[in-house]
């Protein structure tokens, strides 16, 4: 007499646990870090995401988790192999979802029918954190009150210069945190522009990638400039650490670092031609000018 085999185990959402799945690291390890699976909440809506990469190097914001592919238009349907997501189907009947499709946050176009459900879900739980107090929205420029007062031209994602390449910041230059490890496995809140850091200097540049490409109509663009500092303090700078961090080689990391290799051609929105030093001033009412038009 033979005793039947047991069942294969299953995931919650149908696939074989033998299936290989996103890579995961021991909570005893120096680094929490990989470069695929990157936990992380959206900036805008405070719902959670994992950070990709795309075949190109650049990064990509993904739903946490898996959906039939039924319900996915063909186009954001996305499929993770050895770290990389990939713009196509893997042939299952599950795939990935850029979260930029769902977030309540964004206008919902002519999506998906079969996605309404899911943003709705994601827009009563930004609600919910809201109202926790949990979440803040990141702050977004006005064009009212940069015409109401004076205020400093202050890009939200700065160009940056920094081993003879140019990288777009995820934040201003002020914000950028530093992504070590800290001794209680958390990430450190130090930022890596402190008073008593050598800082750089902004300049106009030509509006191009610093590799060949041509220069844009724009022919200069503002760029923090890091050129002047040291090789050491450029690398401190590439690898986003402060500075108490930055000589401690064996603290791990707990993100990826935020830069994104800077294309004048996709991100030409972030091109500017004004030094944010300038201060805009209020727009004078008619009320102000005088009869001669002055």
């Amino acid at each position: 007499m033979h005793s039947a085999p047991p069942p294969p185990r299953r995931r919650w959402d149908g696939t074989d646990v033998r299936t290989q799945r996103s890579l995961r690291v021991t909570p005893d390890g120096v680094s929490r870090l990989l470069r695929c699976g990157q936990n992380d909440r959206c900036r805008d809506c405070g719902n959670r995401i994992e950070w990709y990469l795309r075949a190109d190097g650049r990064p990509i914001r993904l739903h946490p988790r898996e959906l039939p592919t039924s319900r996915v238009p063909v186009a954001c349907r996305r499929h993770v192999s050895s770290g990389v997501a990939y713009p196509s189907n893997d042939g299952t009947g599950w795939c990935r979802l850029p979260h930029a499709v769902v977030c309540p946050t964004r206008d919902a176009g002519s999506g998906s029918p079969e996605l309404v459900p899911l943003r709705r879900a994601l827009a009563l739980n930004t609600r919910r954190l809201l109202d926790a107090g949990t979440f803040t929205p990141w702050p977004t420029a006005s064009s009212d009150a940069e015409d109401s007062a004076p205020a400093t031209c202050r890009p939200s994602r700065p160009i940056v210069q920094l081993l003879y390449l140019r990288y777009l910041a995820a934040q201003p230059v002020d914000e950028i945190q530093c992504v070590a490890q800290t001794r209680r496995r958390h990430r450190c809140g130090n930022l890596l522009l402190t008073p008593d850091a050598p800082a750089g200097t902004w300049t106009l540049m030509p509006a191009t990638r610093a590799c060949g490409q041509l220069t844009l109509p724009a022919e200069v663009m503002a760029a923090y400039n890091l050129s002047g500092l040291s090789y050491g303090e450029q690398l401190r700078w590439r690898a986003q650490r402060c500075q108490q961090h930055g000589d401690v080689p064996t603290a791990g990391d707990m993100a990826v670092a935020d830069w994104e290799v800077f294309d004048p051609l996709l991100h030409h929105e972030h091109v500017h031609s004004r030094l944010p030093t300038l201060v805009r001033r209020a727009r004078p009412s008619n009320a102000d000018r005088t009869t001669d038009g002055t």
